[in-house]
């Protein structure tokens, strides 16, 4: 009615209504709209087969430069039939040029071949994705140059608009790259990363260890307590210089300032003394010495778990299981007891020395407790560094924090609107990490509910995530199968990592916080070096996707866990040391380090798939599975 009188008031008798719809269409339509053309739907398919006969008539120097752009092209090409509705013709580009893409793309366009009228680009991911984010491609001044020419000779309007529109050239000075090197970083659903995405300064070294040499006095009775506190330094002081960083301070450490990190507690201090004690003990590893393996494996659990993790000190095993709830197992012969009550606990004195002891209640020992309060599948837990708390995250979309002293939940963290996959706590405890369906990694801290940084940036859901030993950063892996590194203290992504070519399942840092370890369903392990960004090795040998990663404790040896039931050492000292890391040419991809000769050794099991790795503080490697059933 309004709409009526305004007309009339304004004496406007026809108004048309296309005028209208521009601003009731959300968005989407505008950011579609990209994708209009007038161009005749035939043109498409031979001017992608004119592209593709240049790039293979090119010389064999630039060739594989040029091939980069075949895969976006020909996406782009299609996505533009579909929106303009030439289904039929965009069915045929699909078939007669869909299967001569590169094998790790496969996947992505059998997703993309469903997608056939423009109604069906609407939230979709994998075209979202394609309209709103250029595809990039690293390539050298003379390749660049080479495709210009080409274009602007053969005034091919459909493949110059598509690169203009939705391609991003980061050129640099040198020497095309070859085939090999190509490979190595490609894959990513965008493309590879920019230079820029890795220009920002990253503190990857340690902080510099509290003091608390002078808190043992008590214990110097032993008559050993004196040099039992000294061991540690001695033993670290023979190891290879490229670990032995804890001496006063390391100049690529952040300062100890830059993040507020919760204050070490007295029983903090013990437990810290007592693992140093222990670390004195530690054998240390190399090709000539390899760790024992104690495999814990979970029977009658096929299907029914989906994480296993063990804590720090490995007294203790945590696993989730797709009936929404949590087992926690001691592994040591102490039992879990929960604190006595309230009544109880006021007869207590303290400030008696042992008041943690006294408080827990000897009556209510068990081997095994069982936490309920998810309502779906569990699908990471994870230990506080002091073993009071204990995380999981569930399909529910919830984190919830338990007690591990009452053995009770004490909070359920809603942010998340779809389910939530990793959540890990930082290695200083008070902050955690969640990674979601939703796309997004958060930050958090256990006393409040709603998460201090929400990490945005990824194409897909964040399979994994990872803290940095300093607790400064945090790295996670995703579905759109790129590796980011992201600033606790700013929010933003520090590092873009591409070369795995299928979603990643497990990231691990090096004992020295310089290098990333990730792996997932394209069954290779990859080291990053987090001081340049760049991809140092690419490890093969798995069958399956590995879903478990660990250092050893003394930084000489990485292990992995697949689904291919079997363990795989590496050995990562010699990796370090061949790799030269100072003189990196920034420009270029540098040498990938292949699997031959880095492999130690391959324990297979009898049919039980790898959930989780972890070594002791003596250097032995703890691994849980699941039976298979035969």
């Amino acid at each position: 009615n309004t709409e009526e009188l305004l007309k009339k008031e304004a004496n406007l008798t026809d108004l048309s209504v296309p005028e209208e719809t521009p601003q009731t269409d959300s968005e989407v339509s505008s950011v579609l709209s990209a994708y209009k053309s007038e161009g005749d739907p035939d043109v498409y398919e031979e001017a992608y087969a004119e592209l593709k006969r240049f790039v293979e008539g090119a010389l064999d120097i630039y060739k594989h430069e040029l091939g980069m752009i075949l895969y976006p092209v020909f996406v782009h090409m299609y996505l533009e039939l579909v929106y303009n509705g030439h289904e039929e013709q965009a069915i045929r580009l699909m078939e007669r040029f869909g299967p001569d893409q590169e094998d790790y793309y496969q996947s992505d366009l059998k997703r993309l071949s469903h997608v056939t009228k423009k109604d069906h680009m609407k939230g979709n991911e994998l075209t979202d994705t394609f309209k709103s984010s250029e595809f990039i491609i690293r390539m050298s001044r003379d390749t660049l140059s080479i495709l210009k020419r080409h274009l602007q000779e053969k005034k091919h309007s459909v493949v110059l608009n598509i690169i203009q529109e939705h391609l991003y050239f980061d050129m640099y000075e040198g020497v095309a790259r070859n085939k090999q090197q190509i490979e190595a970083t490609a894959g990513a659903v965008v493309g590879e990363a920019t230079r820029q995405d890795n220009k920002a300064k990253v503190y990857y070294g340690l902080l510099k260890e509290p003091d608390i040499q002078y808190l043992p006095v008590e214990e110097e009775e032993d008559g050993d307590g004196d040099s039992a506190a000294d061991k540690p330094k001695k033993k670290k002081a023979k190891k290879d210089p490229l670990f032995s960083k804890k001496t006063k301070s390391d100049p690529n450490a952040p300062l100890l300032e830059r993040m507020p990190l919760p204050e070490l507690k007295d029983a903090d201090k013990l437990e810290k003394v007592k693992s140093l004690r222990e670390a004195s003990k530690r054998v240390t590893l190399g090709p000539e010495n390899l760790p024992s393996i104690c495999f814990y494996t979970l029977l009658n659990s096929a299907g029914v778990v989906t994480s296993a993790e063990i804590a720090e000190d490995s007294s203790l095993l945590a696993v989730g299981f797709t009936d929404c709830i949590v087992k926690v197992w001691t592994l040591v012969p102490q039992k879990l007891r929960s604190m006595k009550s309230a009544e109880q606990l006021q007869d207590i004195d303290r400030e008696a020395d042992d008041v943690l002891v006294r408080m827990m209640d000897d009556r209510s020992a068990e081997t095994c407790r069982v936490l309920h309060g998810h309502n779906g599948p569990v699908y990471r837990v994870a230990f506080s560094p002091d073993r009071t708390l204990l995380l999981s995250c569930s399909e529910d979309t919830t984190i919830r924090l338990w007690s591990l002293q009452t053995w009770t939940c004490l909070v359920c963290y809603k942010g998340h609107i779809f389910p939530v996959w990793d959540v890990r706590f930082a290695p200083h405890g008070y902050y955690f990490a969640t990674a979601g369906h939703d796309k997004t990694a958060r930050l958090w801290t256990t006393d409040q509910h709603q998460p201090l940084r929400i990490f945005a940036g990824h194409f897909s859901d964040v399979d994994c995530v990872q803290f940095h030993p300093n607790s400064n950063y945090v790295a996670t892996g995703s579905s759109d199968r790129t590796v980011r590194l992201w600033d606790c203290v700013s929010g933003n992504h520090v590092r873009l990592m591409t070369g795995h070519k299928a979603p990643i399942y497990s990231l691990c840092f090096s004992v020295e916080g310089r290098f990333l370890a990730s792996a997932g369903a394209d069954s290779r392990v990859l080291l990053w070096d987090l001081a340049h960004g760049h991809l140092l090795a690419d490890l093969s040998g798995h069958k399956a996707p590995i879903h478990a990663l660990a250092f050893s404790r003394d930084g000489n040896i990485l292990t992995s866990g697949s689904l291919d039931c079997s363990v795989k050492l590496w050995d990562f000292s010699r990796l370090a040391e061949e790799m030269v890391l100072e003189d990196v040419n920034v420009s270029h991809n540098p040498d990938i380090k292949k699997s031959d000769g880095y492999l130690l050794r391959s324990y297979g099991t009898k049919n039980s798939a790898l959930l989780h790795l972890h070594f002791t503080r003596r250097n032995v490697l703890l691994a849980v599975g699941m039976y298979e059933g035969s």
